[in-house]
């Protein structure tokens, strides 16, 4: 029996859905997607519940390792609406790396590749959050070679910002483009290993 090759995809995965097929839990999952995605599929990291933007699908179980190795360094970019406007000294602040607390009280200093404040994030789709229209809001682009939970989320709120919406727009030179929330697109493998820098 001829081994079927392994397939690549992206999605952007819309707010208000896990990264996961199955949970035991009363969630949206990503079947609910309007696909038909081929057997062994799985989701190669992840995004919470709230936050939305590219996910890469496979059915190749070495992406993972290929990804997320300690000795390679991959760039994640996001798009972070948060409360009120970022200061020059605040924005400064972020770059120089801010602390937050992971496994229980051990403080971690997280710092960004890069940190800036854009006047727009670079796509139309519609925010799925209520926007109140008397705060004002800050659009920050922020790429991390690293992933702790919540990352993102913690660093703006170590800063004093709350996050108000996060949307991950590229994996090293694997781009969400014009891809609207629950879009899925098929990379071919050459493609797939050349963006992400994986060759």
């Amino acid at each position: 029996m001829t081994e079927q090759p392994h397939r690549y995809f992206i999605i952007n995965k819309p707010y208000n859905m896990v990264s996961q097929f199955i949970s035991p839990y009363n969630v949206r999952l990503l079947g609910e997607i309007d696909f038909a995605f081929p057997k062994g599929i799985h989701a190669i990291g992840r995004l919470d519940n709230q936050s939305e933007g590219l996910l890469i699908l496979t059915t190749n179980k070495k992406i993972t390792r290929l990804l997320f190795h300690p000795d390679k360094k991959h760039k994640r970019t996001y798009m972070v609406r948060v409360q009120r406007k970022v200061t020059d000294a605040t924005l400064q602040e972020l770059r120089n790396g801010v602390n937050f607390k992971i496994a229980g009280d051990i403080l971690y200093k997280a710092v960004p590749y890069a940190a800036e404040i854009v006047e727009h994030p670079g796509f139309t789709f519609d925010s799925p959050y209520f926007m109140n229209t008397y705060i004002e809001y800050t659009w920050l682009k922020i790429t991390l070679t690293e992933g702790k939970y919540h990352q993102i989320r913690k660093m703006v709120a170590a800063v004093k910002h709350r996050c108000a919406r996060l949307v991950r727009t590229s994996i090293e030179d694997l781009t969400l483009d014009d891809l609207q929330p629950g879009g899925v697109r098929e990379i071919p493998e050459d493609e797939f290993f050349g963006k992400l820098k994986l060759n």
